[in-house]
């Protein structure tokens, strides 16, 4: 297929993996960076030998652009989605798709006026680890699944992030910032989420950095940090999601554990591609399984070029943005029923993404 033309706007922390990574795709040819600091685009299309470094308006002017990866944070998400749909690109935006519901209704109405197509991190979902236990979801291995749990708990990111800042304003904390790995994940396995309700507060008022560049600056803390989470299911399971950036020694719990019928599976960490898959059957010992797909390293990135293959061979992109919106709302959700005392019904929906192709079977 003839590559899709692809622009980067952001080129901050998380840029540099996915300037690495779409260089490589076949689908795609990155061609532009774009920063509100020029300079820092300069620097990025330099490092990565990307042919023009633009203002985000001279990318937004480039006409042969077709997508644009979305990279600013989180609070910018829908200004820079709404401005690039406006423009005629296909957008590609890094978690959470925006920070409100409203903001993600505009984005998604807009593409479908439009006929273009959202995308959105995370798409980690989308390698072997996670990719794997679907297909042993999917052919009974642990029988009829009835649970799952998820455990998403660290110590600040003030103590590492050059730029902390954000994580602790409206729009970040653990929910915002790790919890679309976790629910992407459970809606790739389970199908999508009918209500919610949960537990949510700020636990320290105020942080301190201690990470280089910025550090002893103080951080007023705008969202909450300790967050617990139950969801009931389409397909009647019940999951829990803890997410903390409260505990300062971590935690020794699995990433997400799913307890069914005949079994139980070890789902490793939805934050990256690969990892470790392990099931242990009723009666039997824990074993671990030979991961049946691909994309098992840093693969971010994948997700552009699966949504650059449905721009010119049609069907749906698989980090759709309709699951993105489906995932913001569940976690605004639980904060609303934390906040107002009972469930939250959910008002979207979404399909589970197709799975992507396993393996081909290793010759013996």
């Amino acid at each position: 297929m003839k590559p899709v033309k692809v622009g980067i706007i952001g080129c901050g922390n998380i840029s540099r993996i996915y300037f690495k990574n779409l260089k490589q795709y076949p689908e795609v040819e990155l061609v532009a960076a774009a920063d509100i600091d020029i300079e820092r685009a300069k620097e990025r299309a330099a490092e990565y030998d990307v042919p023009n470094a633009y203002t985000v308006e001279q990318l937004l002017a480039d006409p042969e652009i077709e997508i644009v990866v979305n990279l600013t944070i989180p609070k910018a998400h829908a200004s820079v989605c709404l401005q690039a749909l406006e423009a005629g690109k296909h957008v590609y935006v890094e978690k959470p798709i925006v920070v409100t519901r409203e903001e993600g209704k505009q984005v998604l109405e807009l593409a479908a006026a439009k006929g273009l197509r959202v995308a959105s991190a995370p798409e980690t979902f989308l390698g072997g680890g996670i990719q794997t236990c679907r297909k042993l979801i999917d052919e009974g291995a642990i029988g009829t699944p009835v649970s799952a749990t998820g455990f998403m708990i660290c110590g600040g990111h003030e103590n590492w992030h050059p730029d902390p800042e954000f994580y602790y304003e409206v729009g970040g904390g653990p929910m915002f910032d790790m919890g679309p790995y976790y629910l992407t994940a459970f809606v790739t396995l389970f199908g999508p989420i009918s209500r919610v309700t949960g537990s949510a507060r700020i636990s320290y008022p105020e942080r301190t950095i201690t990470s280089e560049k910025k550090r002893g600056k103080k951080i007023a803390v705008e969202t909450p940090t300790n967050i617990t989470g139950v969801l009931d299911f389409e397909n009647g399971l019940i999951g829990t999601l803890i997410t903390s950036f409260d505990a300062a020694a971590g935690t020794a719990l699995p990433n997400i554990e799913v307890h069914g019928s005949a079994g139980t599976l070890l789902v490793p960490d939805p934050n990256g591609f690969g990892g470790v898959v392990k099931l242990r059957r009723a009666g039997g010992d824990w074993e671990e399984i030979e991961l049946t797909h691909g994309f098992t390293d840093n693969n971010r990135g994948i997700g552009v070029a699966d949504m650059a293959r449905a721009i010119r061979e049609g069907g749906q992109h698989r980090a759709n943005g309709e699951m993105a919106y489906h995932v913001l709302e569940a976690m605004h959700g639980i904060h609303d029923a934390s906040r107002d005392g009972k469930h939250y019904v959910m008002e979207s929906s979404c399909a589970r993404p197709e799975p992507m192709p396993a393996l081909a079977p290793q010759s013996k």
